[in-house]
């Protein structure tokens, strides 16, 4: 049981619930049938059984109780999560957790952030988006919203409430500046796309010498086929370092996580640990190391500089511990989120998709627990206000700098800053996953 392969790890508990009744020739409605309660016993069997943590006080005060108390699997899981780590277990509604497993959610495709100028700027725009296709890119300055200056609604929370809810067929009016400084108004209408996972891959040519660049957002459908297409470019073009941005990459599939890292460790560390995953103590026969992979366009390397911030999280930062003891690995930016751990997936007929904390994740050295973040070597705000690819973004320029020098500058040491950001994408994504096929 232990060579498993990951993909193979199954859950432990199903509950597929059928109608008892069924027309001639019609298949049954999984989800028919299914009560909260049923849901709940679920979780509650999940939970004192392969919760990472159900020896804590929350899961076993509840376990020596009444489950009957809790109304459906959402209260029963705040009772028995374990609150002082926990913050990533969820229950989420099946058919929208596959959605957006597959890249796909409802909204103009962007992501929205406030400058140090108090300026609301693009922070992120995915190539599907109709705004893409009308030149908006990353950088430009939001001026207006349906008339009305975006940047109160982001710092007062009400923002979801000017730009409306996630439903395909609103419309809204933009005035965005351009890098110009002229002034253009887009009308747009909300809908259900696929993201592009890889925003941006390049060669930065160096004196230090060629170096790829790569922007990656998340660890979900597309990214297979994305990765592949961006490092045998990287492979064709010889690059010696690569600055790897995954400023705004919150996770995802853990096999994509081992896909990317296996990319970059080269071929000759194929059978080498990655990564273990950790279960508690009633599943320790579940424990799995999970290898590096021989790839197609592996490259090799000389360094390694990563771009984190506080939305990088979970795979994203497994493959950065997981890199740590075989490559020169630097990051830079902000501190990272911090969750070395993952879930497997459990699904209540087709109408609870739950996904409760069942491991964690250690590299080759057993290092982990970065429950407080990885944080980097040196902290730099995030530039909203220039393109990924231009040089004078503090980020990127850092990244030279350091590939060039051997060293960090001396600017900016005390400037760094937060500044708040809006993302589209389910706040669930936050999270590295076992999926099941």
């Amino acid at each position: 049981m232990k060579k498993i392969k990951i993909l193979i790890l199954l859950p432990i508990i199903f509950l597929f619930l059928f109608s008892s009744c069924k027309k001639d020739n019609v298949a049954p409605d999984p989800s028919a049938g299914v009560t909260p309660a049923m849901a709940r016993d679920s979780l509650y069997n999940i939970m004192k059984d392969v919760y990472l943590w159900y020896d804590m006080p929350e899961a076993k005060s509840v376990t020596t109780a009444n489950k009957d108390n809790y109304k459906d699997p959402y209260e029963l899981l705040e009772a028995m999560r374990y609150k002082k780590l926990d913050r990533w277990s969820r229950i989420l509604d099946y058919d929208k957790f596959m959605a957006d497993l597959q890249g796909t959610f409802v909204g103009h495709g962007f992501r929205i952030g406030i400058d140090q100028d108090n300026k609301a700027r693009i922070v992120l725009i995915y190539n599907k988006s109709n705004l893409y296709a009308n030149g908006v890119r990353r950088g430009w300055i939001v001026k207006k919203i349906n008339n009305t200056d975006p940047v109160p609604a982001l710092l007062n929370g009400t923002y979801s409430t000017l730009i409306g809810p996630s439903t395909a067929g609103i419309t809204n009016i933009f005035v965005f500046t351009k890098p110009d400084g002229t002034d253009v108004t887009i009308s747009t209408t909300k809908s259900t796309f696929t993201m592009n996972t890889v925003l941006l891959y390049d060669t930065l040519h160096l004196s230090s010498g060629i170096t790829g660049q790569l922007v990656f957002e998340s660890f979900y459908n597309p990214a297979p086929e994305e990765l592949a297409t961006a490092f045998a470019f990287f492979k064709a073009n010889n690059i010696k370092d690569l600055i790897l941005d995954l400023r705004y990459n919150p996770g995802g599939d853990l096999n994509i996580a081992q896909t990317l890292a296996s990319y970059i460790a080269g071929n000759s560390r194929k059978g080498t640990t990655f990564a273990k995953l950790l279960h508690n103590d009633k599943y320790q026969s579940y424990n799995v190391t999970i290898p590096f992979n021989t790839t197609a366009n592996p490259v090799t390397i000389t360094k390694l500089v990563v771009i984190t911030s506080r939305s990088t999280a979970s795979a994203s930062e497994d493959v950065i511990n997981g890199l740590k003891p075989l490559i020169d690995v630097v990051s830079i930016g902000d501190t990272t989120d911090g969750k070395p751990t993952g879930m497997y997936s459990w699904y209540i007929g087709k109408k609870y998709a739950m996904l409760p904390v069942t491991f964690k994740v250690v590299n080759s050295l057993n290092q982990g627990d970065f429950f407080g973040g990885i944080i980097p070597a040196k902290l730099i705000s995030d530039d909203i206000t220039h393109d990924f690819d231009d040089r004078k973004e503090k980020c990127l320029e850092e990244a030279i700098h350091y590939l060039e020098t051997g060293s960090f500058s001396t600017k900016g040491e005390t400037m760094f800053k937060r500044y708040p950001q809006f993302s589209e994408k389910p706040e669930w994504r936050n999270n590295a996953f076992i999926l099941k096929k």
